[in-house]
């Protein structure tokens, strides 16, 4: 009996895991993740709330048996991280993490303050698909612009002494992404270009545009508010995602990368909609 019960919870885990992956049939969905992090209104809490998040994600994707990566990271000037990138590298980690991006939002007490007084801070979390050369997506010269710099931090020779690090605009919309990661600057301008050309798709879907011109750059800038989680830490314990009222209080679950309810909850809700607007 004992066999028989494990082994038909073992069945169910997997036919739920079956039925969340028929929900993962966007175009890129199959494809890893760069997930980006960047820290908010809130001061040097807003950045120990980024870092925080960067373990988070972190923890999620090793849970998964993906590989994780840190491309990319700033310091912040007290403590946490102003910004930082993961590239998680695995089937579906892009269509799992996609309901991950927006505005994460924290409230606590600060440890930062001298007072003890209650803080809340805010965090930027972006993600794009991981994608090869098999997708094409032609960006006029004129419409980017490329600068570089020397690549700061700990690393070899080259830190701070060649230009290797590559930052690109795409000018239309004000679209910018910066590659550190690789030792020389073809490589990060490739790599980079790659970034844009993720975010430039993902957002063309978002706003059903039909050619990359096409997307409105005021949708672009408002993006970054769009709040869809609270964590509260303080006067009680609660995490909340604001988009289907999905609870928990096991807070500490979740900042040790717990949350696959919420992104399955999230996917199944983004599905009805999909099929009541079909209808």
């Amino acid at each position: 009996m004992q066999e028989a019960e494990a082994n038909l919870n073992q069945l169910q885990r997997e036919l739920d895991q079956w039925e969340l992956q028929q929900l993962l049939s966007g175009e890129y969905d199959d494809r890893g993740a760069v997930l980006t992090i960047n820290a908010g209104a809130g001061g040097t809490d807003a950045q120990d709330w980024a870092e925080m998040l960067l373990r988070m994600y972190t923890r999620w994707g090793e849970a998964h048996g993906y590989k994780v990566h840190l491309t990319e990271i700033s310091e912040g000037d007290e403590a946490g991280i102003k910004s930082a990138s993961l590239e998680i590298d695995g089937r579906y980690a892009y269509g799992y993490l996609k309901v991950e991006k927006g505005t994460h939002r924290l409230v606590r007490i600060s440890p930062f303050n001298a007072n003890g007084k209650r803080q809340t801070s805010f965090a930027g979390v972006e993600v794009m698909p991981i994608l090869d050369e098999s997708v094409t997506l032609d960006i006029p010269d004129k419409d980017l612009e490329i600068t570089t710099s020397r690549s700061g931090g700990k690393g070899g020779q080259n830190v701070n002494k060649v230009e290797t690090a590559v930052q690109i605009r795409h000018v239309p919309t004000g679209l910018m992404v910066r590659c550190t990661e690789e030792r020389s600057q073809l490589q990060n301008k490739e790599k980079a270009l790659a970034r844009l050309k993720a975010k430039l798709l993902v957002i063309a879907q978002e706003q059903r545009a039909k050619e990359i011109a096409d997307i409105r750059g005021d949708m672009v800038e408002a993006a970054w508010g769009n709040q869809i989680r609270n964590y509260v830490f303080h006067p009680y314990q609660l995490v909340k995602d604001l988009r289907t009222n999905q609870e928990t209080t096991a807070i500490e679950d979740v900042m040790n990368g717990d949350l696959d309810s919420f992104i399955e909850t999230c996917l199944r809700q983004e599905n009805q909609l999909m099929e009541g607007a079909t209808v």
